[in-house]
């Protein structure tokens, strides 16, 4: 299904002027005066797929695109919940961490309080994948960042050395990293109230990525920033200050991914892409062409990633991992950057995009099989609500995909919702 305002907005033959004024008309005056005829336009049918989850006035949001909220059963939807939105958060300030039981009124559940948590991500709250009962989040103790394992039936808590930035989905291994310096290098990623022990230096030796064993709370650093700065250096890496960030890993447990960012003084980033076996040998470089964003694994091997290629330019692109094959995913169908994932059964793409002109960001469906988009949705995003404490959509498939969940501020608050795809998907 393609939206009415889609298909005729996107036809070359119709005249730009034509096609400029009837997309400033939708987007600013129906959208405002006749919502329903908005609705109408673009999505081409009465039906609301969409439901909010929580409610005011406290907000409540879920975090990044590559951890499920859901339990197993989809009866329980993890979120954070705060009483501000509209500033990033500052040492002293504590988020709550709760589920809603989606079988009962959507009812808040509040579990704990954390003070490591950001906008981006929260506070790296999932369940865990070795348990039905157990959820994981980071938090702060004295001596620095910490992970939690909280039993939501006992309330019994276990404490870990390092905080949880990943996992594999046995639940016997987690991967860490510095979220003092991500916090330095890239606000709204990283955590507030530690110092980064080497914040003076560019690329140290004894911090990086780290291995947990989960069973015993034992990790080890398995890839330093030192190492990292000298892997194919260029000459703007030599006084530049190197962090890590956006560790995922395969379905298996074999290997995973991250991005290697450093800054310069032309540009906030330079990112490369990086695959790894999780204990730390084979390290591949993966892209390198200055710029990369999002990505997802498609398998073992394979994954779909925003960035940049001689190919096409800033795209999303398919790439094998060992051979280092790459081809155009959407080509010129999706052409804004997004928070992509496969479908549990890898038959769509889920991704979104940025605030367009309008402030409209755009929940899209993609198949893999014929190439078709569907505009599922798209929610408007105040230009207030920006930078280090915007609320990007980051759509998260429910385990049977049928539904997703956002975050959005469509409404005037930050808040969860949920939205049923069951009918689009089949298509």
């Amino acid at each position: 299904m393609v939206s009415v305002a889609h298909y005729f907005l996107t036809k070359k033959w119709i005249p730009w002027r034509v096609r400029n004024y009837a997309e400033r008309l939708i987007e600013e005056k129906i959208r405002e005066r006749a919502p329903s005829l908005y609705r109408i336009a673009h999505f081409g049918r009465h039906k609301n797929i969409v439901r909010r989850i929580t409610d005011g006035p406290s907000h409540h949001f879920f975090g990044y695109y590559d951890k499920c909220p859901w339990n197993r059963s989809s009866r329980y939807l993890l979120s954070h919940r705060v009483e501000f939105m509209d500033r990033p958060p500052e040492q002293d300030d504590e988020v709550c961490i709760g589920y809603s039981e989606l079988e009962n009124g959507n009812t808040w559940y509040p579990l704990a309080r954390t003070k490591a948590w950001n906008w981006q991500q929260g506070a790296m709250l999932r369940w865990n994948p070795a348990s039905t009962k157990n959820v994981l989040f980071n938090d702060r103790d004295s001596q620095g960042f910490v992970g939690i394992s909280l039993d939501i039936v006992t309330g019994e808590k276990r404490v870990y050395p390092k905080p949880i930035y990943t996992m594999t989905q046995d639940g016997t291994v987690a991967l860490s990293l510095n979220f003092a310096r991500l916090h330095i290098n890239r606000p709204g990623y990283g955590y507030v109230g530690i110092q980064d022990r080497w914040a003076d230096d560019p690329h140290p030796s004894e911090d990086g990525i780290y291995r947990m064993d989960m069973q015993s709370g034992d990790y080890s650093l398995i890839l330093s920033l030192h190492d990292l700065a000298n892997y194919q250096p260029d000459e703007m890496m030599t006084t530049a200050k190197h962090w890590v960030n956006h560790l995922q890993i395969n379905p298996d447990g074999t290997r995973f991914l991250f991005l290697h960012r450093w800054s310069s003084q032309d540009v906030l980033f330079h990112s490369r892409l990086f695959s790894m076996a999780l204990d730390g040998s084979e390290l591949k470089l993966v892209l390198d062409y200055g710029m990369v964003s999002h990505y997802d694994w498609f398998d073992n091997e394979n994954l779909l990633v925003w960035g940049r290629h001689p190919m096409k330019g800033d795209r999303y692109y398919l790439i094998n991992v060992p051979s280092g094959a790459v081809k155009v995913m959407g080509d010129d169908v999706l052409t804004c950057d997004g928070h992509c994932s496969f479908s549990p059964n890898k038959k769509w793409i889920l991704t979104d995009t940025y605030p367009d002109q309008y402030g409209m960001r755009t929940l899209i469906l993609y198949r893999m099989s014929d190439g078709k988009r569907i505009d599922v949705d798209r929610f408007y995003s105040p230009k207030e609500i920006w930078g280090e404490i915007r609320c990007d959509l980051h759509p998260r498939w429910n385990p049977d995909g049928t539904q997703v969940c956002i975050d959005s501020v469509h409404e005037g608050q930050r808040q969860v919702y949920v939205v049923d795809v069951s009918s689009l998907i089949q298509v």
